[in-house]
């Protein structure tokens, strides 16, 4: 399993990777493996307000539908369009192709209260 080292992790099996004011979401390789395969991927609309911790979206598998959260506050910019038509690179590259949504941070210093990555592979392991 991977687990990126330039990324903050969430206990809901999200990731976020912050550049700027800028934060990247997406799912977890932990995460996808869990789900299974993905066949669907409802996207939010470009332009919402999501609060940290809200659902923003829902990821729906051979296994399940499960909602995924934001893991900081802010405002969609960009979603991840190739996930409509190819919802499986969630699986094959949850932390480069298969990202979610890419939102303006409203919150600077959000991430702070995320899990670096030693302390998501001891959650992991718990």
């Amino acid at each position: 399993m991977s687990i990126p080292t330039d990324l903050k992790y969430t206990k809901d099996h999200e990731w976020v990777r912050i550049e700027g004011d800028t934060a990247t979401f997406g799912v977890s390789d932990h995460a996808q493996e869990a789900l299974g395969d993905i066949v669907f991927v409802e996207l939010p609309d470009v332009g919402r307000s999501v609060d940290a911790g809200e659902a923003y979206g829902v990821v729906e598998s051979v296994k399940a539908v499960s909602d995924v959260y934001a893991p900081v506050a802010g405002e969609v910019i960009e979603v991840n369009e190739a996930l409509e038509g190819e919802p499986d690179l969630v699986n094959s590259d949850p932390y480069g192709a298969g990202w979610i949504v890419k939102v303006k941070v409203s919150d600077n210093n959000a991430s702070a209260e995320l899990m670096n990555p030693e302390e998501y592979t001891e959650f992991l392991d718990d």
